[in-house]
């Protein structure tokens, strides 16, 4: 079964009554699958391994994990197998992990050998011709071998189990099954022992390999193992990150030439994805930054294959163009959006002069909001989006938050424009993440000065802190008041002074503490109140900003209209407000029903207001 988010009955049947399909179309694209091909029973059991022949063939299971960590399984995925051949492409990666990738190719090619996987055969410089045959897999485990000694296969056992996300165990009686028959694996060691490419102590590199070989496996554990190299090293389903990228793409290279044995240009030409296959029946396939797909049936092939395996791998392929180099995107979708904050800014209400002048300098502030995985492609076209209509804004916001990854040559074009433009002059602001975020380390660190980039975890607050740039390079900021009169209130707009004499009257004088809050959500709307001096935030429960409000500037106005608070309220410095009452207010408005009729007009205005801002944000990205 795949792994899904549970339901409550209701919400099923409600599903079921639209006739929302239950199974995911991929779920059902695998049940396909193996309803089709688990009626073939060509190939055979391996039986140069004598255990392998106790092998059921009737076992047949399919495993695929997406890189957000959603499990699919079908049939046997939970039968445990041996790992075979399959942990040559994962103890590669640790052997390039643990000795460098310098040592590892001085003593392993990456070629192609065209074949057998147990050719006792060696390039013309004595090395094996890569790590996914025989030789050099034994190779590798003597690499680790000479780093750990006798804690090697524990070594191994432990990256393997990081890979696949549970610990593994070993099935003994493979292990001295293969222990007693290897002999052709001896005749190799022995080989590389004469070209001084295993340390003194051969049978004790072969006891790791056999070991290693012997390793109890799932195909959920095939797809784990091969979701973390397609998720870039990171195991999708527990988090961790297993081995780096750079390793991973080396790893990945080497399972595409030569990964599927003899028949890996075949495979390359049919199906495309980077795999590895083992005698025990396991093939492992990851797609990058896609899926990671295991299978386990093992009836063998010619070449050594699972024959169902592969019949499973052609038809995903096929079926949903999955080949790494049929590949389409178009870089102009990275922009999701690129406006100035023309009818478009930030949360925070402005003072009429202030406002001024951001109406006639809104073109100062220009915002970029970025969608997908960055990569070399689409940075570029950012790039050239920047350099393709001067003169650039003095204030550049570049938003990330639909941003999950930027590859190294993403950040390091990024990070050179950036340069490029802080030169010219230009402030950039970059918001979007989190205070761990990668991206955002990718970028800093091929950025000359990062001390020049100002960073924000929300596109509002910087949009805010720009606007506050323009503001006060313009002169604004000079006649803030410390207090404002209750004629200068928007929702008052019009009124006499009697009637705002009379409001004042109903009014009584608050004061509060930066920090403190004034509304707390879902209490009564009893009152309405009118801010005179410093700042307040409107917040959802959330902690999402609706608002930001100074002097001037009244709050918790939809009493009026709502029984109860519908957010919370921050004061954001010392505060100083008038706070009306409503039941004080609703007498007020009996005796003088024309004010009442002026103020409602006045709070319908401000909501109209509101309206069409947030209309502007969603034409805006409407139109990308």
């Amino acid at each position: 079964m795949d792994a899904q988010t549970s339901r409550s009955p209701s919400a099923a049947s409600g599903l079921r009554s639209t006739g929302y399909p239950t199974k995911p179309p991929l779920r059902r694209f695998l049940t396909d699958c193996y309803e089709e091909f688990r009626a073939d029973n060509s190939g055979e059991l391996a039986d140069y391994i004598p255990e392998l022949k106790r092998a059921n063939p009737d076992h047949f299971g399919i495993a695929l994990v997406t890189i957000d960590g959603h499990v699919y399984e079908v049939g046997d995925s939970a039968v445990p197998f041996t790992i075979q051949s399959v942990s040559k492409a994962f103890v590669f990666a640790l052997a390039l992990e643990m000795v460098g990738e310098e040592r590892v190719a001085a003593t392993i090619g990456v070629e192609p050998s065209g074949e057998a996987f147990n050719s006792i055969r060696l390039t013309n410089d004595n090395r094996p011709f890569n790590p996914m045959v025989n030789a050099g897999a034994i190779a590798c485990s003597g690499l680790i071998y000479a780093v750990d000694g006798k804690g090697a296969f524990e070594r191994v056992r432990a990256k393997l189990s990081q890979f696949a996300g549970r610990e593994l165990g070993v099935d003994e009686a493979v292990h001295a099954s293969e222990t007693a028959t290897g002999n052709r694996n001896r005749a190799i060691a022995w080989l590389l022992r004469n070209y001084a490419v295993l340390p003194d102590d051969v049978d004790a590199v072969l006891d790791v390999y056999f070991r290693q070989c012997a390793i109890l496996v799932t195909a959920r554990d095939l797809a784990v193992m091969a979701a973390t190299l397609a998720n870039r090293g990171i195991n999708p389903v527990t988090g961790v990150q297993v081995i780096t990228p750079h390793v991973v793409a080396r790893t990945l290279s080497v399972m595409t030439s030569s990964g599927m044995y003899d028949y890996a240009g075949e495979w390359t030409y049919r199906v495309g994805i980077p795999a590895k296959s083992g005698v025990g029946g396991g093939i492992v396939a990851a797609l990058p930054s896609q899926l990671g797909l295991g299978t386990f049936s093992p009836l063998l092939d010619n070449h050594f294959n699972s024959a169902r395996g592969l019949k499973v791998c052609e038809a995903l392929s096929a079926r949903f163009d999955l080949h790494m180099l049929n590949r389409n995107a178009d870089v102009r979708s990275s922009i999701m959006a690129d406006y100035d904050i023309y009818g478009i800014s930030s949360r925070r209400s402005r003072q009429p002069r202030e406002q001024q002048i951001l109406d006639e300098r809104h073109s100062d502030i220009r915002v970029l909001e970025l969608v997908g995985a960055m990569n070399f492609g689409t940075i570029d076209y950012v790039t050239r989006r920047l350099a393709s209509e001067p003169p650039n804004a003095p204030l550049l916001i570049i938003d990330f938050r639909r941003v999950p990854d930027i590859t190294a040559a993403g950040a390091e074009l990024l990070g050179e424009t950036l340069t490029a433009l802080g030169n010219a002059g230009v402030t950039t602001i970059l918001s979007g993440f989190e205070g761990t975020s990668a991206v955002w380390a990718a970028i800093s660190a091929r950025t000359a000065d990062p001390r020049r980039l100002r960073r924000f975890a929300l596109l509002d607050d910087a949009i805010e802190w720009a606007e506050d740039q323009v503001i006060y390079r313009f002169g604004g900021f000079t006649d803030v008041k410390e207090s404002a009169h209750l004629g200068e209130q928007a929702l008052l707009a019009e009124l006499d002074k009697d009637e705002i004499a009379a409001i004042v009257g109903l009014s009584t004088t608050r004061r509060y503490a930066a920090g403190q809050r004034i509304i707390a959500a879902g209490e009564p709307a009893n009152s309405l109140f009118f801010l005179q001096s410093g700042m307040v935030s409107v917040k959802l429960r959330s902690g999402v900003r609706l608002a930001s409000l100074g002097p001037g500037m009244a709050f918790g106005e939809m009493a009026i209209l709502e029984q109860s608070r519908s957010a919370d309220v921050f004061a954001d410095t010392p505060v100083a407000c008038l706070e009306l009452p409503l039941d004080s207010f609703a007498d007020y408005r009996r005796v003088h029903p024309e004010t009442s009729l002026k103020i409602m007009r006045n709070l319908a205005a401000i909501l109209a207001r509101r309206l069409v801002l947030a209309n502007a944000k969603v034409d805006l990205l409407s139109a990308y």
